[in-house]
């Protein structure tokens, strides 16, 4: 087997890792408000969010990866030397959403994955091999960096705005209601956690889709980039898997350390924060599913009680947020020297 083939199918397993890596650490963005609430056991909760990501990316078409597969480009750079630097790329996006699982931080998976490929890709091959999307020769059309700054950015201060209108929204709609229509809400929680079970899936999986196609480019095994089913299949299971055995590490963090979550929260926040996903996956943006749930929680409790949201965890997750990107890039870039290091000796 040569060398290129050995670095294609490495590539597609920590590809597959990612999106593994992806669904333990988001697990807990759709489990959180669900389980809080009462709306579900977390047996349930589990089943329906694990079901339903399954499913997003099998239909939800695969305008993110196509995103995600050309924001930096590589390809004048020979096999060996392409594949060995999108592997660092991965390898430091997954050891980063490893490390901030271990110690209960969500993050975002999707800035995890920009910053360990910007960051290998400017050292390696430098700043012109990666696809910036700033200028604005195509009018407003965005591309590349720009593109997935730019969706990383808005979701999130969307996610706390719509939040937060739809809550008093809701709070006006139900103004006369009764205690016992919490039983209703909770019911409707079943609806609103599958939806963003399946934009989650939409989303996130399309991301590790994106990386393997290119990789498949990269090793000579595809003329063009294209996403083919085995693909989509493979990273469908891959996240599904993550989603089942993680997450509850956070649970505690979204679901308790922000604000005091009850089934009309809980349901508000689900359902903004699928709206805001399933739009970004239909323009081909990606998004942070952590980022977005976060925000809508803050939002819908600063609609309410501003004072009686937990400011200190918020900042703390804002301050993680902001170390993602450098602090992936600076993982990805080392296993990059250790590669470079490691051939000089073997």
């Amino acid at each position: 087997m040569s060398g290129v083939m050995v670095l294609v199918i490495l590539g597609v397993f920590i590809a597959l890792l990612f999106d593994y890596s992806n669904g333990m650490q988001d697990a807990a963005n759709m489990l959180a408000t669900a389980i809080a609430s009462h709306a579900m056991t977390p047996i349930q909760a589990i089943i329906l969010v694990s079901s339903f990501t399954f499913l997003g990316p099998i239909i939800g078409g695969t305008a993110v990866a196509n995103t995600i597969g050309s924001f930096v480009d590589v390809s004048d750079l020979g096999n060996i030397f392409s594949l060995t630097v999108i592997l660092s790329g991965l390898g430091g996006a997954i050891i980063w959403n490893f490390l901030t699982w271990w110690f209960g931080l969500p993050v975002s998976s999707s800035q995890a994955l920009v910053g360990g490929l910007v960051g290998v890709v400017i050292v390696a091959a430098g700043p012109g091999h990666v696809v910036w999307g700033f200028e604005l020769t195509d009018g407003f059309h965005l591309k590349g960096v720009a593109k997935i700054v730019g969706a990383l950015f808005l979701s999130p201060i969307l996610g706390f705005f719509l939040g937060g209108l739809l809550h008093r929204i809701m709070v006006f709609a139900l103004r006369a209601a009764k205690p016992s229509a919490n039983k209703y809400l909770r019911a409707f929680q079943w609806l609103t956690t599958a939806a963003l079970a399946f934009s989650h899936g939409t989303n996130d999986a399309q991301k590790g889709m994106g990386v393997i196609a290119m990789i498949l480019v990269l090793g000579g095994i595809s003329g063009q980039f294209y996403v083919p089913f085995w693909v989509i299949l493979a990273s469908a299971t891959a996240i599904t898997i993550g989603t089942l055995t993680g997450g509850w590490r956070i649970v505690r963090t979204l679901g308790f350390g922000i604000y005091k979550v009850r089934p009309i929260h809980a349901l508000d926040a689900q359902l903004t924060s699928a709206g805001v996903i399933l739009a970004a996956s239909a323009l081909g943006a990606p998004v942070s599913t952590t980022q977005v749930v976060s925000t809508a929680i803050m939002g819908v409790g600063t609609s309410e009680r501003p004072k009686s949201v937990h400011w200190g965890t918020a900042k703390h997750i804002f301050g993680t947020w902001l170390i993602t990107i450098p602090g992936a890039a600076s993982v990805s870039i080392a296993i990059y020297g250790l590669i470079q290091l490691a051939g000089k000796f073997f």
